[in-house]
């Protein structure tokens, strides 16, 4: 218990809290800047470490955005999300180091190896997904190359061919000589990459005993794991509870079908787990704070963890007795959820924390 939690949350819906409840098709790629620089110096205020700059073709160039908000904010962080099949990696780590300069050092990166085949198509990625991970392997392969500063990278693979490669952008950081690698995924192909290439696996959470041996390899390796759940945390259970429930009310058969639609597209293990627990809508809590009731008209991200302010840290706690040392959040609205955990969530865990 002696290392603290750490904190992120997901800029993504910034703007248009409900934009999950629609198909991909109808959602716009640009959402207002002020709404999402609100939202990055509340984090500031509480507790927040790092932003989740989201990528795909509903979404902005999440490198290009983070440059932009940094120039609004002070201290918050920007994990900047990749995917291999869209860029070489030399560039890609030209366009981080460029981003690390701009930033003065605020940039992490996640790696996602896609979740929807026929939206990878759309970049030219006809892969299939243990295939995408391969792939992307040597993608990090040649970016730590880079990063360890190993002089001339020169590297030949399957997927990639690097010859004397040079950048003369360095990383830019007062505490790190690359930026920190997070990689998302609940496959055993997501664990093997992560414990190869990156400090952290982001995963969604499952009940402590189902979720144990999944991240223990990862953890046994040296490296951490992190969940990614959203949040629904109030003064009482009743009225956490409530907001749950009316949460979806509002929500019809055109969400729902929406995620169908998605579910029956993707190829994702995490994904399509999430939409499997919802299924049965007479046993959508996990545990007694863990909901998937949501999953079915916002998306697998939406399985949250509800209760008093008190049983979410509680829960937080519990979660880390297992390994778990990070959490990257999702709310509705995401400002009023982060305010809630950061002004009422966040003392209690960091006092459990202090004790022994």
């Amino acid at each position: 218990m002696d290392r603290l939690l750490r904190f992120h949350w997901s800029l993504s819906q910034a703007g248009d809290k409900f934009r999950r409840a629609q198909s991909t098709e109808k959602m716009s790629g640009l959402l207002s800047l002020e709404d999402q620089i609100k939202l990055c110096r509340r984090a500031e205020e509480s507790g927040i470490e790092s932003m989740l700059m989201a990528i795909g073709f509903t979404r902005p160039d999440p490198s290009m955005l983070s440059v932009a908000i940094s120039r609004h904010t002070e201290k918050i962080k920007f994990m900047i999300a990749v995917r291999s099949g869209l860029i070489s990696p030399t560039y890609f780590v030209q366009q981080i180091n460029t981003a690390s300069a701009l930033t003065r050092g605020r940039v992490s990166i996640n790696v996602v190896c896609g979740h929807t085949p026929h939206e990878l198509r759309y970049y030219g990625d006809f892969l299939p997904h243990d295939e995408r991970y391969d792939r992307t392997d040597e993608f990090l392969s040649v970016c730590r190359a880079f990063w360890e500063g190993r002089g001339e990278v020169d590297f030949q693979g399957k997927y990639y061919a690097v010859e004397r490669g040079r950048i003369s952008t360095p990383f830019i950081s007062e505490d790190r000589s690359c930026p920190e690698i997070f990689l998302g995924g609940n496959s055993e192909k997501a664990a093997e990459l992560a414990t190869k290439h990156a400090s952290c696996l982001w995963r969604f959470p499952d009940t402590p005993e189902k979720l144990q041996p999944q991240i223990q390899p990862v953890l046994d390796k040296g490296k951490e794991a992190g969940l990614l759940v959203s949040l629904i945390a109030r003064e009482t259970r009743e009225e956490a509870l409530g907001a749950a429930h009316r949460l979806i009310e509002g929500f019809g058969a055109e969400a729902k079908d929406a995620h169908k639609q998605f579910a029956a597209r993707s190829d994702s293990k995490g994904f399509t787990s999430m939409y499997k627990l919802s299924e049965d809508e007479a046993a959508s809590w996990l545990t007694p704070y863990l909901w998937v009731g949501a999953v079915p008209y916002l998306g697998a991200p939406a399985i949250a963890l509800v209760g008093s302010f008190e049983e979410v840290a509680e829960a937080m706690i519990g979660y880390k007795r297992l390994g778990i040392s990070q959490f990257l959040f999702l709310g509705w609205p995401d400002i009023e959820e982060m305010t809630l955990f950061g002004s009422r969530v966040l003392p209690l865990v960091r006092r459990r924390e202090r004790q022994k």
